[in-house]
């Protein structure tokens, strides 16, 4: 058990409330912020981006249109169509222009997809990002596929395909790496998947976390996007939020086939994006900038490893597996997971994502953010004395019993 003043305990119902009004995702900062003002927060470890990204986006943007004037454009002038935007992104990608859909944020292009082509029948893991079976439309059978505490909660192919065989799915969801425990299937696994099931019109692989995981010692980028061509029925799905630190921006796309592309162009997805969302996917496909982003993409790798080193040597806490910029970590018996959030956000300033809603984790269970060399430092020493002194006052309850 964790212990709160009366005042504390206060801000822990507010806590409730508010992650309660906001459903199955968190309360955005603003909103803590707005809500919660007698709560200073130090460190986003809640919502998942790469810090030195948004840093170096921030320097572009600055130099390239406060500097010069050019905000006005952005607020005054209509951004580009979508495919206009997608043409701007083709040669960098590889990929044919027609086969790009430009979404606002990766979560649009979730609802578009599986609202227009989802018609009978879909496999999702679990646990998983929950906006894949919460935008499922009524008259839609959803099979859960679920993943084991034991292995990890990581995907057992073998088990899946036959899993996708006996049912006959129109639409099955793999998250790579996946949300919120943060396991990867190889490349070569996923391939196998798209050759074992054909019959299945939708293959939809979510690579909103791709530019954090590797196969090799290169860090080599492993995204499926080149299948696409050679695998009709596979779509791509890609937040730009993550890996580049600008989920304020709302910027995402997918990869799928020209028929899919147009039918969505056809149905209301024409002009859905702002001039800062543009401005941002040029600046994605210019060679300067992908150079530079490229050497921060590696540098913040390197250190969520060591995060991840580091928090594994956290007495008392199992810290599962994770290829994405993130971990997701059980807690010692007895201690909740709401009041272990609410202490860290209370005491230390740190806000992270608690887990009790995601379907078919079993367990008291947080989702921890990587975040800069500095901060991580900062919420390792945290979590150290979170843990230290609500075990120590355990230990000290059992002995006076």
């Amino acid at each position: 058990m964790i212990d709160f003043t009366p005042a504390e305990r206060r801000i822990v119902r507010k806590m409730e409330r508010l992650k309660a009004e906001a459903g199955s995702h968190s309360p955005s900062i603003f909103t803590l912020r707005q809500k919660l003002s007698e709560v200073e927060i130090r460190v986003d470890a809640c919502f998942l981006s790469n810090p030195y990204a948004t840093e170096l986006f921030i320097e572009y943007f600055n130099r390239e249109i406060l500097e010069t004037g050019r905000m006005r454009d952005l607020m005054e002038c209509y951004p580009s169509q979508n495919q206009v935007i997608a043409e701007t992104l083709a040669e960098f990608l590889r990929v044919d222009r027609r086969n790009i859909f430009i979404g606002n944020g990766a979560i649009e292009i979730i609802q578009a997809v599986i609202h227009n082509f989802t018609k009978r029948k879909v496999i999702i893991n679990i646990p998983t990002f929950s906006s894949y079976y919460e935008y499922v439309k009524d008259g839609v059978e959803v099979i859960y596929n679920v993943l084991h505490k034991e292995d990890n909660y990581e995907l057992d192919v073998d088990s899946y395909i036959d899993l996708v065989k006996e049912h006959r799915p129109d639409t099955i969801v793999l998250i790579n790496p996946n949300n919120p425990n943060g396991a990867y299937t190889r490349v070569s696994a996923i391939r196998r998947i798209l050759e074992e099931v054909p019959f299945v019109d939708q293959v939809i692989v979510d690579e909103s976390f791709i530019h954090f995981a590797y196969e090799d010692d290169t860090y080599g980028l492993m995204s499926l996007s080149h299948l696409a061509a050679e695998y009709p029925n596979l779509v791509v799905v890609k937040s730009m939020s993550k890996d580049f630190g600008v989920a304020g921006i709302r910027a995402g796309y997918g990869i799928m086939s020209e028929s899919r592309v147009q039918s969505l162009l056809r149905n209301g997805y024409l002009w859905n994006s702002n001039g800062l969302a543009e401005y941002f996917f040029r600046l994605y496909a210019r060679a300067d900038f992908a150079f530079r982003y490229e050497e921060v993409r590696v540098k913040y790798i390197l250190e969520n490893l060591q995060f991840i080193e580091q928090l594994k040597q956290v007495e008392g806490i199992k810290v599962y597996p994770s290829m994405a910029n993130f971990v997701l970590i059980e807690l010692p018996a007895g201690i909740r997971s709401a009041d272990f959030v609410a202490k860290l956000l209370i005491t230390y300033g740190i806000y992270v994502r608690v887990c009790d809603d995601k379907i078919g984790l079993d367990g008291q269970f947080i989702r921890l953010a990587s975040r800069s060399s500095t901060e991580n430092r900062y919420i390792l020493q945290s979590i150290n004395a979170c843990l230290n002194f609500t075990l120590t006052k355990e230990l000290v309850n059992e002995q006076v019993d």
